[in-house]
């Protein structure tokens, strides 16, 4: 599994080392010239593997189509989220097909998320996906139907457990296959993904959770984690200046998300 955490301006030198691969928010990239010039400098010089977001999360709605279009043009990621809609099954469906005849760059590799407000919403958006073509699909963190699957008094547990649940009974039933390719997208708590050790199909990881646990002033427990979900946003930080101290706190989280997942550790 590989792995990215998004990051505030200060901290991005820092994020080569600990981040496996960068995860570009178009709405910062235009909002923030800092931020357009990191990804295009690493893009120019290192050739990192970059996935481009869409911003729903951030903003609540996707990213404006047509910017989104340039800066894929300008930047080339190799992986790019297509348009979705929160909990709605229907529009991110229709979403993801009108996004599936848009020619991107070459080497461009479009990601459908899976949406909606139950089961059967996730396992029609995920079929209807790999009809669309979709070779990658990605799952969210907290939509709300994982609590109902999971009912633990600890809200942020039922939805970690929830969406592990969710993707276990899929490949049970068939519908993930062993070929499959699954990205997840952010995280209640960080010791969720040590449970996606032996399915083979989770090929990547983006959470902000090590990072913004940092700037709550939250160290990683080393033999358990967190017991809640950070509640700093990573457009509420994104211009706070260096802090060798919070930069102390990242590094320790980032160590440890990896060291508690079992993830590229020998």
């Amino acid at each position: 599994m590989k792995v990215s955490h998004e990051t505030p301006f200060a901290y991005l030198e820092q994020s080569l080392s600990f981040n496996d691969y960068d995860y570009l928010l178009p709405h910062l990239y235009d909002k923030h010239e800092e931020y357009k010039e990191f990804f295009q400098r690493e893009n120019k010089q290192y050739r990192r593997y970059i996935v481009m977001d869409n911003s729903l999360h951030e903003l609540g709605v996707p990213y404006s189509k047509g910017r989104m279009i340039s800066i894929i043009e300008e930047i080339k990621p190799d992986e790019f989220i297509v348009p979705d809609a929160w909990e709605d099954a229907i529009t991110s469906m229709r979403q993801a097909k009108e996004w599936s005849f848009i020619e991107l760059p070459k080497g461009v590799e479009k990601v459908a998320v899976v949406q909606g407000k139950s089961f059967s919403d996730v396992v029609k958006c995920y079929q209807t996906y790999k009809w669309l073509g979709y070779t990658k699909i990605a799952f969210s963190y907290g939509a709300s139907y994982y609590n109902d699957i999971c009912k633990h008094p600890n809200k942020d547990w039922g939805k970690a457990i929830g969406r592990l649940s969710v993707i276990c009974d899929m490949i049970d039933m068939g519908l993930i296959g062993i070929t499959d390719r699954i990205h997840l997208l952010g995280c209640s708590l960080p010791q969720e993904f040590v449970y996606y050790k032996d399915i083979k199909q989770i090929e990547s990881i983006d959470t902000s959770n090590p990072i913004m646990a940092a700037f709550d002033g939250n160290q990683y427990d080393p033999n358990f984690g967190l017991n809640s979900k950070p509640k700093t946003k990573i457009d509420e930080v994104i211009n706070a200046p260096f802090d060798s101290k919070i930069l102390d706190k990242i590094t320790h989280n980032t160590t440890y998300f990896k060291l508690l997942n079992q993830i590229n550790v020998t």
